[in-house]
């Protein structure tokens, strides 16, 4: 591991004369319709389902969660909950797409690797993303971990994709599995340049550097990153750290009101994560498990 601490850099000073004063631009956020929340429902269950037992998974017996999405066809489950994070993937009628999804961790274990000063990014490999710029980088361990999956996945995503007749792909999951989906909608979009590729992540902490969030934001990807009131978790790796998240901010203020901020990082409208938690002191890790309208994630709520 090598240190990547970037200071932030200083500005220098200007000596610039105007005509008349300067009006500094902050863009607005656009409040979300209460019909738009309660259409992020099915992922959102599909989220909370991956990490539940993977028999239970195999069976699509996973309570609520799987009640929820009563259709939906697994065809592949597979992790073990530690040193490969639960996954499964099927084909929902119901969203006329083959879905994919990535069990997270423990929230307090997640903040505390990622709040480490020693956070290495490194570029994409290779051999699972050819062709990308080494330019672009993401934190090491979130490659690592999509590396043990990603051929099984993607082989069964085009088995279902031809079976089904579909060319949709859904990508989810929360916390460290909303990485794991990021890091999928350019893997998908790299192996299956004809797919309508959709991703919906919840809490998830920032990826990559700025090349990468403008990677994802070019690539044709109906990307929504959803945050919580006070979670500290998406405002980690530290952007002073080399980090940045793509567009795609959902912000859920309270139950039943969300904004969604434009661009990459919005850091000029109080409504905005990066303002709303300036910093980990100021968030709660509790609101990392929702709700998110009304459906909690994580392994305690997989019932």
């Amino acid at each position: 591991m090598y240190s990547v601490l970037l200071p932030y850099a200083a500005l220098g000073a200007l000596s610039l004369t105007f005509a008349k004063p300067v009006e500094l631009h902050v863009r607005d956020v656009t409040p979300v319709s209460s019909s738009e929340l309660a259409s992020f429902a099915p992922y959102t269950q599909f989220a909370r389902a991956a990490y539940c037992p993977t028999d239970s998974l195999q069976n699509w017996s996973c309570g609520e969660a799987c009640e929820a999405n009563s259709d939906f066809e697994v065809s592949l489950v597979g992790g073990d909950g530690n040193d490969v994070q639960i996954y499964f993937v099927g084909y929902s009628p119901s969203l006329g797409a083959v879905v994919v999804a990535h069990e997270g961790t423990d929230p307090t274990q997640l903040e505390s690797d990622l709040t480490d000063v020693d956070i290495p990014l490194a570029p994409l490999s290779s051999t699972l993303f050819p062709g990308i710029s080494s330019d672009v980088q993401v934190h090491t361990g979130f490659q690592d971990e999509h590396a043990l999956t990603a051929d099984a996945i993607l082989a069964e995503v085009k088995s279902l994709m031809s079976s089904k007749g579909t060319s949709k792909i859904v990508a989810v999951g929360h916390s460290l599995g909303g990485a794991l989906a990021e890091i999928d909608t350019i893997f998908f979009r790299l192996n299956i340049p004809s797919a309508t590729i959709s991703a919906m992540t919840y809490g998830t902490p920032r990826v990559g550097n700025p090349a990468w969030a403008s990677l994802v934001d070019s690539s044709n990807v109906n990307f929504k990153r959803i945050d919580n009131m006070k979670d500290l978790i998406p405002i980690v790796p530290g952007r002073s750290l080399g980090y940045q998240h793509p567009a795609g901010e959902i912000h859920i203020l309270s139950p039943g009101d969300a904004v969604s901020c434009p661009g990459d990082e919005d850091a000029t409208d109080a409504d905005c994560q990066i303002e709303y938690v300036p910093n980990i002191f100021d968030g709660n890790i509790i609101d990392h498990l929702g709700p998110y309208e009304g459906i909690y994630i994580g392994t305690i709520f997989c019932t």
